[in-house]
C-alpha cells in the first residue's frame, strides 16, 4: 500500500486543515492519521485535497467554424486528459456528450475524469435545444441517434423526450427552463410551461435520474426549481423569489463564461445572494466557450466572492452531494475513493491551481506528476 506522507490534509466541509498521512488501498482510501506504514510518497511541504468535480462541462460541444462531426469528438480527447491532469477528477457533461464516451473512459481508450453525461438539452420547440437557422430551418449540428431529439410540446411529449435520453444512456436530464443570454436579451426567450416541466421531473424521478435546469432568469429559477429540479444552472438574473426556490435545490452559478461580459456584476451579486441566503453551490465551469476555460478558472470568480474555503467545498463535497456520489468521493475518509489533488503549499489560495498542481491521483492511480 502506498501512503501519502507528510502534507496537511483539506476537511472541505470545514476549511480545516490537518497534517496527516493518507495510505491508499488499490481505488480507495484505507486510513487517514499519523505515522501510517507503507511504501511512502513524499507529499511533505504541501496540501492534500479532494479531486475536483465540476458539476457542468461541455467536453464534446461543436466548434463555430464548420467541420465534420468527427471533429468534436476528436477535440475531446486532449480536453478530456488535460481536465484530469489539472486535477479534475469526476464532471458532468451538460450537453454534447453522448454513452460512448463513458465506454471509452471505463475502457482505458482515451484518459480523462469520471464522466456523467445528459446527452441534450430539453426544450419545446423555439427554446434552447432547438436548433433553428432562418435560411435553413431545422439543423441537428449533433444528427447521431445516440444523441436523440431534445424537443417537446406539450407534458406527453417531455415525458417521451426524457424515455428517449435514459434510452441513449443519460445519466442526467437537461432542460433549458430558459433560452441562451442572446434569446433573453433580444426578447425572443421561448421557455416551457410549468405543466411541461412537472411532467418532465416527474418522468426523469420514474427513470431514477435528476433534472438539472438551464435557467438565467429568475422566473426560470422559479418555475424549474418548482418543478423540482435537482440543480440550477447558471441563474444570472436572480431575485428573492427565486433564491427562495433554490431552497430545494443546488445553485451551479458557471460565472466564467461572462465574466468579462456587462452582466458579470449582475451575476455575482446572484451569487451572493444565494450564498447569504444558505443555498447549496456547486461549481461548474461552463467549459463549452472557447479559448476553453475549466474549474481551476471557475475557482478562483467563486473565490472572489464566497472565500477560498468555500469555493473548494462547492467543488469537492458539495458537488459530491448535488452528484448523489457523497457516498464514494469529496471528501479524503476512508473508505471514499482514492481521488486526490496534491497542492504546493498548504494555504487555501486558488488564484492559480495549475501553478500549484504538484501531483494528482484517480482511483488510486499516479495521473499526473510534475517533475
Amino acid at each position: 500500500m502506498r501512503v501519502l506522507a507528510g502534507a496537511r490534509v483539506l476537511d472541505p466541509d470545514t476549511g480545516d486543515t490537518t497534517r496527516a498521512d493518507v495510505r491508499l488501498d488499490g481505488e480507495r482510501i484505507a486510513e487517514v492519521g499519523l505515522g501510517l506504514a507503507g511504501e511512502r510518497v513524499d507529499c511533505s511541504g504541501g496540501l492534500l485535497i479532494p479531486g475536483l468535480i465540476d458539476c457542468h462541462v461541455h467536453v464534446a460541444f461543436p466548434r463555430p467554424e464548420p467541420l465534420p462531426r468527427s471533429a468534436r469528438i476528436l477535440e475531446a480527447v486532449p480536453v478530456l486528459r488535460g481536465l484530469l491532469a489539472r486535477g479534475i477528477t469526476t464532471v458532468r457533461d451538460a450537453w454534447g456528450a453522448d454513452a460512448g464516451f463513458k465506454h471509452a473512459l471505463r475502457e482505458g481508450w482515451i484518459a480523462g475524469p469520471d464522466l456523467l453525461v445528459s446527452l441534450r438539452q430539453l426544450s419545446p420547440t423555439g427554446g434552447l435545444g432547438d436548433s433553428w437557422e432562418p435560411p435553413a430551418g431545422g439543423v441537428d449540428h449533433y444528427g447521431d441517434p445516440s444523441l436523440p431529439d431534445p424537443l417537446f410540446d406539450g407534458p406527453d411529449a417531455a415525458r417521451a423526450a426524457v424515455r428517449r435520453m435514459v434510452r441513449a444512456g443519460a445519466d442526467w436530464v437537461k432542460v433549458g427552463a430558459s433560452g441562451a443570454m442572446r434569446a433573453v436579451r433580444s426578447g425572443a426567450d421561448v421557455r416551457p410551461t410549468d405543466d411541461e416541466l412537472a411532467a418532465l421531473v416527474d418522468e426523469a424521478r420514474r427513470c431514477g435520474r435528476d433534472v438539472l435546469a438551464h435557467a438565467h432568469t429568475s422566473e426560470a429559477v422559479v418555475s424549474a426549481a418548482g418543478a423540482g429540479a435537482r440543480s440550477i444552472e447558471h441563474g444570472t438574473f436572480l431575485d428573492d423569489s427565486a433564491v427562495a426556490a433554490l431552497a430545494g435545490a443546488w445553485y451551479v452559478p458557471t460565472l466564467s463564461p461572462i465574466s468579462d461580459s456587462e452582466f458579470a456584476g449582475t451575476h455575482r451579486r446572484s451569487l451572493r445572494l444565494a450564498a447569504e441566503a444558505g443555498v447549496r453551490i456547486a461549481a461548474g465551469s461552463d467549459l463549452a466557450p472557447r479559448p476553453h476555460v475549466d474549474l481551476t478558472t471557475e475557482l478562483r470568480l467563486l473565490a472572489e466572492v464566497l472565500g477560498e474555503a468555500a469555493a473548494l467545498k462547492a467543488a469537492t463535497s458539495e458537488a459530491a452531494r448535488l452528484l448523489r456520489l457523497d457516498d464514494d468521493r469529496g471528501r479524503i475518509e476512508p473508505g471514499l475513493r482514492a481521488d486526490l489533488v496534491l497542492l504546493d503549499g498548504t494555504d487555501l489560495d486558488v488564484t492559480d491551481l495549475p501553478g500549484r498542481t504538484r501531483a494528482v491521483w484517480h482511483d488510486g492511480k499516479a495521473v499526473s506528476a510534475r517533475s
